[in-house]
């Protein structure tokens, strides 16, 4: 398992005169190469209406999904704060049955999955973008986390070549 954590003080949204709007992005540049097998997102922030929020991870390679928003038509409630909140595909209660302030392991909002990136490359910029969708409020975020999990060595060369792996799967359907 590797950590990558990055301390910040970004307010939300970033222009001083607004509280409306994008935080300026949390930027953790990851300079190893490995592959994910699994990743899991952890985040404080401090804001005075959660509901407000809609929170996106970008992967190096542009892939952007969303860990949590709400409709603003449907999901009001009040309350703030998400401190040392993790995103984990594998929680057991999703983040829309949650409650702030928000402290522990969710899983992101119904139908996007943190899976979105396993088998990718870690290498290179990650992105934690932050958009207030309302006016009247305002947060910082202070810190950014990836956790990520990479294959043992033997699974990755099972998962180098394919084929074996698929030739090996069928052997063990074949003796039952």
């Amino acid at each position: 398992m590797r950590t990558y954590d990055g301390q910040f003080n970004l307010r939300i949204p970033a222009e001083q005169n607004d509280s409306k709007g994008w935080m300026a992005d949390a930027v953790i540049e990851i300079p190893d190469h490995f592959i994910i097998w699994d990743l899991d997102v952890g985040i404080t922030l401090t804001h005075t209406k959660d509901f407000d929020l809609q929170i996106y991870l970008q992967g190096p390679d542009g892939t952007t999904l969303c860990l949590n928003m709400y409709d603003p038509s449907n999901d009001y409630f009040e309350g703030e704060d998400y401190t040392q909140t993790i995103f984990d595909d594998e929680a057991v209660i999703p983040i829309e049955q949650a409650q702030p302030p928000f402290t522990g392991r969710f899983r992101p909002e119904e139908n996007y999955h943190l899976a979105v990136f396993d088998g990718q490359d870690t290498y290179g910029p990650w992105h934690l973008r932050i958009y207030d969708a309302f006016y009247a409020d305002t947060g910082y975020l202070t810190r950014f986390q990836l956790t990520i999990t990479v294959p043992e060595p033997t699974t990755m060369i099972l998962l180098a070549s394919g084929g074996l792996l698929m030739r090996l799967h069928r052997r063990e359907k074949l003796k039952f």
